[in-house]
């Protein structure tokens, strides 16, 4: 259903702290004209925790105006309140998105039968595939194999982002939930692994300042050139290690801004990036060969 290079998207906002529609726009279009395979706004890269319903919808209805199409949109609709999920997943079908990403709900510290029956909640109240967006880091709670098998077994919940950078994962629930399951990575640095593990794609992070190199290491996957693709993966490194030297997404904030996309600070409570991290940032891009 879905694979290849999709991007966590950021959300490019002005010097004042508002939305930049126009930098989103252009953002949007750069985004696919340099090959990324598919779009995934408002999720955590996007500071939903910090943009209000209007803005979060906004920027969902944005992206998928300006993708026209081209490529699939999966709108970020995550929320430790399953009534507040269901919402933002029934907005994201009204506005034309192709799938729904649903982060385990944080801070709540679900059981897995209370898993379970969020994503079952959500699955059956919005018209719209699903993919479960397990990121234990940031949500405190790890969705087993098991849940996710039975999940798999609902005919909306379509895959799963996994972000717990655990190769073997991917191959227990491709054991556990069959090869149809999308299995997109959530970790840069293990999207090769992944593929190699059951994974199809990855929802990446780096890929909003390297999009045509992301994709191109994909579709060299694709086409069996492992060793281009694992080329491609070194070649990154110094990117992927920048873009997580502090809390997401304060570095590739400020790397999009090194590109003209937007200011380069985050909404509080993420502080701005130090010095150090922007001279991190700005070397990686240099030696990635993004930035002159």
């Amino acid at each position: 259903m879905f694979k290849g290079s999709l991007v966590a998207l950021i959300t490019p906002m002005t010097e004042a702290g508002a939305v930049d529609e126009k930098a989103l726009e252009r953002f949007v279009d750069w985004q696919i004209t340099e090959g990324t395979h598919g779009l995934v706004p408002v999720g955590t890269t996007g500071e939903t925790p910090t943009l209000s319903h209007e803005e979060h919808r906004r920027v969902v209805e944005i992206t998928i105006a300006v993708a026209g199409g081209r490529v699939p949109v999966i709108a970020g609709a995550g929320s430790n309140s399953t009534a507040e999920a269901v919402d933002l997943a029934r907005h994201a079908k009204k506005a034309g998105a192709a799938a729904a990403l649903v982060v385990t709900p944080y801070y709540n510290k679900p059981t897995q039968e209370g898993l379970y029956l969020h994503f079952k909640t959500v699955a059956e109240s919005a018209d719209i595939p699903v993919i479960v967006y397990n990121v234990p880091p940031r949500s405190v709670v790890d969705m087993s194999v098991e849940t996710m098998a039975r999940l798999a077994k609902l005919p909306n919940i379509v895959g799963v982002k996994d972000a717990t950078a655990n190769l073997a994962r991917p191959l227990q629930t491709l054991r556990a939930c069959g090869p149809d399951f999308c299995q997109l990575s959530g970790e840069d640095h293990t999207a090769v692994a992944h593929l190699a593990s059951g994974g199809v794609g990855c929802i990446s992070v780096s890929g909003n300042v390297a999009p045509r190199l992301i994709s191109e290491m994909h579709m060299a996957w694709q086409r069996g050139d492992v060793a281009e693709a694992m080329a491609i993966q070194q070649r990154l490194l110094p990117l992927h290690d920048a873009m997580f030297v502090e809390t997401n997404p304060g570095p590739v904030k400020y790397a999009a801004h090194l590109l003209g996309f937007g200011a380069p600070d985050c909404r509080l409570p993420l502080a701005p990036v130090t010095e150090a991290t922007r001279n991190q940032v700005r070397a990686a891009l240099v030696e990635v060969g993004l930035l002159n």
